[in-house]
């Protein structure tokens, strides 16, 4: 028996739904070789640019897939500070100088995350984010 939902879509964008997953039906990636098919049809997806809303619905459907397989089979370390400052800086295009001038961070704590040897402090990350207008949550992933 099929379960009955109020959320239904239009003609049109169901039509569209139901093409692309008889052509990749939505199922949990279970390897690397699954993982590259999604991608292609992502791919394709984007390519198109503008989507109706049963494309765009297969679209997001399997974007979540493909996120949960990699968030458990290729998962990426979150940057060191030392990483995120460097980049913050480079974004901007200024040194650590400069920076130290302009927020009241003090040189050698700068020196001392740049080289590892410190992570962010508390009051550091937040004259961070209103320095560089990032949320806190950016700077935190390493606390």
């Amino acid at each position: 028996m099929a379960a009955k939902s109020k959320f239904r879509l239009k003609a049109k964008a169901r039509d569209s739904y139901l093409e692309l997953i008889q052509a990749f039906p939505l199922a949990s990636i279970k390897s690397d070789e699954h993982l590259s098919e999604a991608q292609v049809v992502m791919d394709r997806l984007l390519a198109q640019g503008a989507l109706d809303d049963g494309a765009e619905m297969s679209l997001e459907a399997l974007s979540d897939l493909v996120a949960a397989y990699e968030d458990a089979h290729h998962a990426i370390e979150p940057a060191s500070d030392a990483n995120l400052l460097r980049h913050l800086l480079e974004a901007k295009g200024i040194t650590p100088a400069q920076l130290s001038q302009e927020t009241g961070l003090a040189k050698s704590s700068l020196s001392e995350v740049l080289a590892g040897k410190k992570p962010f402090s508390r009051q550091m990350i937040r004259k961070l984010a209103d320095y560089f207008r990032v949320n806190v949550g950016v700077l935190t992933v390493n606390l």
